[in-house]
């Protein structure tokens, strides 16, 4: 098992076919104990209790800076350590730039952007102390390639932003072997995208696919397990495509 006796937390991870729950179960099956943080709290329940009684479902706004240490002294208490943050949070908006208001830019940037900040932030001192972690950030196809299909122009500055951060704490928490790398998935199937693509839409953007299919949430989960593990312990401040081919750069 590639995560027996890890403790990974994972944010956003509540709904059964996104790409948070895809990874809580893999790293679950892996032998990691899963904490899930959700701002649902008896979704987050009910997910980790469908992964096993070894794992942990919170609630957390995680662009609330109290809600996220809380769960995270939480999770301190139960498991005395946490070797892995996945930063899956985010919400999109499938909105035009001068469309853009400020409380679409604040909900949009808050959670993808601040969030990630929060949340690395509250885990940081325990994997410093424990001298090892990895932090894997979620960003997208859309922060690479300049807008996406069903994200705003502040959904890809959210994402761009993630990328840039990932890389700075990268540099500066190397010393301290903890590793931050990022994912950018581009059109995966979840509930966000459930009903949106007709079948002319879907022909489009697969010619455009050189796998020529959409990604599955599975696909996100295995280069997640790949990140989070020590497969990929000399990998820091990357950037991982996982879009079938739809960006080559």
């Amino acid at each position: 098992m590639l995560l027996k006796d890890k403790v990974a937390v994972i944010t956003g991870a509540a709904s059964p076919r996104g790409l948070g729950f895809a990874t809580a179960r893999l790293f679950a099956e892996q032998g990691a104990n899963v904490v899930i943080i959700d701002l649902d709290a008896a979704a987050s329940r009910q997910a980790a209790a469908t992964l096993g009684d070894a794992h942990l479902g919170l609630m957390a706004n995680v662009a609330d800076e109290a809600q996220v240490s809380a769960a995270v002294e939480q999770v301190l208490g139960r498991y005395g350590r946490i070797d892995i943050l996945v930063n899956n949070a985010g919400i999109t908006q499938p909105i035009k730039t001068l469309d853009i208001k400020r409380d679409n830019y604040d909900a949009v940037l808050d959670v993808s952007l601040r969030g990630t900040l929060l949340m690395s932030q509250a885990v940081l001192p325990a994997m410093r102390t424990q001298q090892g972690g990895s932090i894997v950030c979620i960003s997208s196809v859309s922060a690479q390639r300049g807008g996406g299909i069903f994200g705003g122009p502040h959904y890809s500055a959210a994402k761009a932003g993630v990328l840039g951060l990932a890389r700075a704490m990268a540099r500066e928490f190397g010393p301290d072997n903890i590793r931050v790398n990022c994912i950018a998935p581009g059109l995966i199937q979840t509930d966000i995208t459930a009903g949106k693509l007709s079948d002319e839409m879907k022909q489009t953007i697969l010619s455009g696919i050189p796998l020529n299919r959409l990604g599955d949430a599975q696909d996100v989960a295995r280069a997640a397990l790949f990140l989070g593990s020590d497969l990929s312990s000399y990998s820091t401040g990357i950037t991982l495509d996982v879009n079938g081919g739809m960006l080559i750069h």
